[in-house]
């Protein structure tokens, strides 16, 4: 009985031993297909902060990084200005309210 144990073991852990490698290369591949496909949709973005430049993977992260904050700080702003207009809309209309 032990025996079987350990043979099972030994098959596993050589089983874990040839499949760790393939593992790690898929998620590799995962990694460097998501990187690509940042950097073809932010492509013009990059192209103009850094015109014929060859990017490494960790310059695409960082400008998607930067980029994506100039994003959020734009939309937040824009939600501001949406809602100054929308309270400066409900102050006209209800003075027009009151002087009718």
């Amino acid at each position: 009985f032990p025996t079987s144990i350990c043979l099972n073991t030994v098959r596993c852990r050589d089983w874990n031993k040839l499949r760790k490698p393939v593992v790690e290369k898929m998620r590799r591949d995962r990694i460097n297909s998501s990187i690509e496909q940042l950097k073809g949709l932010l492509e013009t973005v990059f192209h103009k902060q850094q015109p014929n430049v060859k990017l490494e993977k960790a310059d695409i992260l960082e400008m998607t990084v930067t980029y994506l904050r100039q994003q959020t700080l734009q939309s937040s702003t824009l939600t501001r200005s949406e809602m100054d207009y929308k309270d400066g809309y409900s102050r006209c209309f209800e003075e027009v309210i009151d002087f009718l």
